[in-house]
């Protein structure tokens, strides 16, 4: 039993050797392509620092959706645009409106301007209130047809906005960001039930009632939720640097 067991830490030893060669292929192929980005001389002196923590949690849609509006030139161009359209629309349709006026005339009916004319008879009664002229215009059928047109290319700027990619992708690329942000933070707590899981099963095994197998398999879920939650990270990163291309830095 002990030598079966000693043969099976074996092979899966040989495994993990052969993967970690692989993993610092993989690295080095990363350090020059980084070096390649950084550096015009393809400086390779240089070290890489994992720095990286769970993320902050993100802020609401609404304050997103107000900073896109703001950096990202192609969405402030079409709101401006509908915008515009629906101001002409207005203006168009009130155009069409009725226009009503009023004339009033006041003022005296008299020869003279005089308490008495020449014979002494008063002129006061003589002075009368002029009939009022009340009037009203209709909007023409060319400012009809300029109204109706001017809806049309409202209703076109609105067809464009929503097929417009920024709108769109906007959506969903919060939508990852948060998904992938919650992802990350059970991927967190899973590293850190399986690092505690990995400090028991050795503190069993040195008392004596746990065997090296179940060290190394608790090496290896260690291993497989670190790397699981290296994997998040990667995703919630490239989310979030997707949503930043439409609302910039937040």
């Amino acid at each position: 039993m002990a030598h079966s067991d000693v043969i099976k830490a074996q092979i899966q030893n040989q495994q993990q050797q052969r993967e970690l060669r692989d993993a610092l292929v993989e690295m080095n192929k990363s350090h020059l392509d980084l070096a390649v980005l950084l550096f015009p001389d393809f400086e390779q002196n240089f070290s890489v620092v994992d720095d990286l923590r769970l993320p902050d949690p993100l802020p609401g849609f609404v304050e997103v959706q107000a900073a896109a509006t703001k950096n990202n030139p192609e969405l402030r161009v079409a709101l401006a645009s509908l915008r515009q359209t629906d101001q002409e629309v207005k203006v168009a349709w009130t155009a069409m409106l009725p226009s009503v006026g009023l004339d009033y005339f006041y003022g005296i009916d008299a020869n003279q301007f005089a308490v008495r004319d020449r014979n002494g008879f008063a002129t006061w009664g003589t002075r009368r209130r002029r009939p009022a002229t009340a009037y009203m215009e209709l909007g023409s059928r060319l400012q009809q047809g300029q109204a109706g047109g001017f809806a049309a290319a409202a209703g076109a700027c609105r067809v464009e906005l929503r097929t417009t990619p920024a709108p769109g992708d906007l959506r969903s690329f919060y939508d990852e960001a948060e998904a992938s942000r919650t992802q990350l933070e059970s991927l967190a707590q899973t590293a850190e039930l399986a690092s505690d899981s990995l400090r028991l099963t050795t503190l069993r095994y040195q008392a004596g009632e746990a065997t090296v197998l179940e060290v190394v398999d608790a090496q290896n879920t260690l291993t497989l939720a670190r790397n699981a939650y290296d994997d998040g990270q990667v995703r919630f990163q490239v989310a979030f640097a997707n949503l930043q291309t439409l609302t910039g830095s937040f």
